[in-house]
């Protein structure tokens, strides 16, 4: 099976589409960032259905897939952030959990010598909610008449990513005990 299929192609795509679109934001284009977040979401969904339906799971895929998911948000919120579009203490929020996952992942690595993580739901419940508030974010800026950021939203995707975080936490202290 070719690594360069099209889940793969789809994944690399999503990763492409990141400097573009922090550049739309540098210079105020929120229009081409909108559509180029959505245009990366869908990547996002299509290249796991593609994988599945296709049968073209690969290694390459099952290791960028979820990189790219983490390059995309982690490099939106910060930029939103920069520019006082997003509140700062969430992107310290979602990137203080990825540093967290990204440190246990390696300490898991070292101490059973696997590299296999699954998601879990929680973890792509988290995708899913950030993903929805800077789609929200990126249309009000585009929609101004829209009710500003509704502040139930912030704490969701704030509780939603601080559960997953420590659901994630939890399983790789269960790994260790069981290895």
């Amino acid at each position: 099976m070719s690594v360069l299929n099209i889940p793969n192609t789809l994944t690399i795509a999503r990763i492409v589409i990141i400097p573009v679109f922090i550049t739309s934001i540098i210079y105020k284009r929120y229009d081409y960032s909108l559509y180029l977040f959505i245009i990366a979401a869908f990547t996002d969904i299509f290249d796991g259905l593609f994988a599945r339906l296709k049968n073209q799971k690969t290694a390459l895929g099952t290791f960028l897939d979820p990189l790219a998911d983490k390059f995309l948000l982690v490099t939106t919120f910060i930029i939103l952030s920069t520019y006082d579009l997003m509140p700062k203490w969430l992107t310290i929020t979602v990137i203080s959990r990825d540093i967290i996952l990204i440190t246990g992942w390696f300490i898991l690595y070292l101490i059973t010598d696997t590299s296999k993580v699954e998601p879990t739901v929680l973890g792509k419940a988290t995708i899913w909610m950030q993903s929805i508030l800077v789609a929200y974010v990126l249309i009000h800026i585009n929609l101004p008449s829209l009710p500003d950021l509704p502040p139930l939203l912030l704490w969701v995707t704030a509780g939603i990513t601080i559960l997953s975080g420590l659901h994630y936490i939890y399983r790789g202290l269960k790994l260790t005990h069981a290895g």
